[in-house]
């Protein structure tokens, strides 16, 4: 059975926000327009047959997408270097769903407290990682923005237990408050992939079943990321 796992790319679709220097924050959005429509193309072929043309324009961080360690690192591998074993994965998925907005998902909570049912499976080794906090519902709402994100010790587990790529419904897997990067920064630094904005997880939650993961993007030479076509097999 396939689960999708993508958020829908459209027209207008709200993404990527900058801050700019004087404080104000510019919303990014894509562009879907027909370059050639049907009616202009139908002359070309004596009205026999007619096409539509596409055009497209968006960054590259927008809707459900993958970080490649270029991201990041400009020394390292872009969305075109990355061989498809990267990014078709058997898969995992960890509830996430007690975390609340802006807290970090650990062992234990912002008030220090710890919390026995929140651990990093031992067996990731080589599987893509995806945490489930269940924000997808509030996507395209201003509580979005409030998302949880992981702690330090988990990205930290996630690396010693040797995982392959790392998956969140969320908009960031960073704190965007913490200009460190932690998640960012040591795990695409490992070669550890990383997915956001994903959105269905909870039907893998409840499926209870081993899956793969497919998260295959363009093959975008110098691309630092790139939408995907996030999707579970079980």
């Amino acid at each position: 059975m396939f689960i999708d796992l993508s958020h829908e790319f459209y027209d207008g679709m709200p993404g990527f926000r900058y801050k700019n220097d004087d404080g104000t924050t510019t919303q990014f959005r894509v562009e879907i327009h027909p370059f050639l429509t049907h009616a202009q193309t139908r002359p070309r072929y004596q009205g026999q047959a007619e096409f539509e043309i596409t055009e497209m324009k968006f960054h590259t961080s927008m809707g459900t997408y993958l970080d490649a360690p270029y991201h990041r690192f400009r020394e390292k591998r872009a969305i075109g270097d990355l061989r498809l074993e990267e990014v078709i994965l058997d898969g995992i998925v960890i509830d996430a769903r007690d975390c609340a907005a802006r807290e970090a998902w650990g062992v234990r909570n912002t008030r220090g407290v710890g919390n026995a049912r929140r651990s990093v499976p031992l067996d990731v080794r080589g599987k893509a990682v995806l945490f489930n906090f269940g924000w997808d519902k509030f996507w395209e709402t201003p509580q979005y923005d409030a998302y949880p994100f992981l702690a330090r010790e988990v990205i930290d587990a996630l690396i010693e237990r040797g995982a392959k790529l790392v998956g969140v419904d969320t908009l960031n897997i960073d704190d965007t408050r913490d200009p460190e990067r932690p998640a960012h920064t040591r795990l695409l630094q490992n070669d550890i992939l990383i997915v956001e904005n994903l959105c269905n997880l909870d039907a893998l939650s409840l499926h209870g079943k081993p899956f793969q993961f497919f998260a295959v993007p363009l093959k975008a030479r110098g691309a630092a990321a790139m939408p995907v076509r996030a999707f579970a097999l079980t």
